[in-house]
This record gives C-alpha cells, structure tokens and sequence, in this order.
C-alpha cells in the first residue's frame, strides 16, 4: 500500500456524496487524518462509520464538520478548529457541489413557446421558464464552493510548506450537455481556475489539479441514467452509445487517478490539469 498521506490531514467536501465517500475512505485507509466536510452530518456519520469499519492503520482518524461551502466564517471555523487539533491541512479534496432541477430545461431546443414563458414549474419547461435564482444557487455551489475552501485550507498548506488540492471537473467541462446550462458553466470554470490557482500557488510549493468523472453511477445519476428495474434509461441509452468502455464509472475508477494527483513522489511536477476519467466518453464522436 502506498501510503503516501500516513499521519497527514486531508480534508473532503461534498465527503457525504458517493464518489468523496469513497476517496475518504481511502485516504482513512492510507493512514490520514481526513476531514468530512459536508451539509448533511447524517451523510458524514455513515461515512465516518464506513471508516470505522474499514482496516486503517492506527495513523489514521476521522472528524466529523458539517457546514457549507459557500460560507466563508463557517469553512475558516473549520479550518481553525482543525489545525488547532490535527495540524494544517496537506490534502484537499474540493468535491462539494451539484445541480438544481429548478434551473433544468425540459425542452431541448428553442420553440415558439419560448415567446410566452410560464411561472408554472409543473409544465413543460424552456429556457426562459427556468428559475434564474436556482441558476444563481447552482453557480454558486460549484464555482465559490471550490474558491472558498481553496482559499482557506490553501493558505494553511503554503504556510505549512506544501501540499495538494484536488478539484471536481465534470464531463461538462468540455461539453455542455443539454438541459444543465448552469452546471455545465460552473464545471467549465473549475478548469479555468484550476490552472489559475495552480500557476498562482506554484512558489508556495501547493499543486492544484482536477478529475473530470465520466458518467458515474450514484443516487443522483440512477434517476436519468436507468430505470426503475435497473435497465437503461433513453438518456442512458445515448451515454452508452457514446462510452467505449461499455459500462457506467464507479467510485473506485477514481481512486488510482486521485492518488496519482495527490502523492508528490508520483506526480510532483503535474499542476494545473483537469483529467478525464470517463471510460473514453470524450474521445467517441459518437458515430
């Protein structure tokens, strides 16, 4: 076992989701001292007594800090509160974020409806029928959540001498894919800024890189990607057609990725990229 982040703090947001639940783990398994950070606590104790279970070497432990990530004061509490006790962070994971039905179109392509838009969130939807502040709030969760954090546990490490931030990129970030205007704009900006604060942090010794997950299979993804009995949605029709690997990602694809990213000996000279881990999604035309 490489056990690159033995004795060190990691801190995980979004940790209650499916995909950091599974980094967290890992990294507990590794022997570090992870962080869950996230807005559900009944999330993160599933999570922390996944870790409690699991074979961790005695290096490792596990807290819980519930708070949201577009708040300042609460993620420089955290902070705080975990240097005091555990010392400064080394590893951040930014994996908090999401989306918002409210701003999904369900009408794909512009039409004459489009000229009277509807208040009525139950009907069929166009562009301008969706909620602009849901569009904001989406914005927000997936831009400032990564900023924030980044800000915060990023000066710890420069302080602390070094250390490695993790971002969540989105097969969005290449392509926007239909019905998710504002998720795809917030994922396409986590690559900008992942080169940005990777150039910016490069003298105090802080890497900056990010994955981009393919089509994974979590709670959300199962409601447009399957059905009921467990076959293939229309929408998880297309997404195959367009997926060489002939499968749906699951969490642990990710890991070899995030440790490759994370641990200096392996990959020390790597800052400012965005990796697609996605079973050759982008690389099919689909055709």
């Amino acid at each position: 076992m490489n056990a690159f982040c033995e004795g060190k703090v990691a801190v995980v947001t979004g940790a209650g989701g499916t995909l950091c639940s599974a980094i967290a783990i890992d990294l507990a398994q590794k022997g570090a001292k992870v962080v869950l950070i996230g807005r559900t606590r009944e999330k993160l104790e599933k999570v922390a007594e996944e870790i409690g279970r699991a074979d961790c070497p005695q290096s490792a432990a596990v807290r819980l800090e519930p708070g949201d990530v577009t708040d300042e004061k609460a993620m420089q509490e955290i902070a705080d509160r975990v240097a005091a006790e555990w010392g400064p962070c080394r590893y951040l994971i930014n994996g908090a974020g999401g989306n918002n039905v409210k701003a999904m179109p369900t009408r794909l392509r512009f039409s004459e409806a489009d000229y009277a838009p509807t208040a009525d969130f139950a009907k069929e939807r166009g562009f301008w029928d969706i909620d602009l502040e849901a569009f904001k709030s989406v914005l927000e969760i997936n831009t400032l959540g990564t900023v924030i954090p980044s800000r915060i546990f990023g000066l710890q490490m420069a302080k602390a001498g070094g250390g490695a931030i993790l971002n969540f990129a989105s097969m969005n970030t290449y392509r926007p894919l239909t019905r998710v205007a504002p998720y795809a704009m917030s994922k396409a900006a986590i690559a900008n800024w992942t080169m940005f604060f990777a150039q910016y942090m490069a003298p105090a010794k802080v890497r900056v890189n990010a994955v981009a997950p393919g089509f994974m299979v979590n709670e959300r993804s199962r409601q447009y990607l399957m059905t009921p009995d467990g076959g293939l949605s229309p929408r998880g029709e297309q997404v195959m057609h367009h997926t060489p690997a002939g499968r749906f990602g699951e969490a642990a694809d990710l890991l070899g990725c995030v440790n490759w990213l994370l641990d200096d000996a392996q990959s020390s000279f790597v800052t400012g990229i965005t990796v697609p881990v996605d079973g050759g999604f982008l690389a099919s035309a689909g055709v």
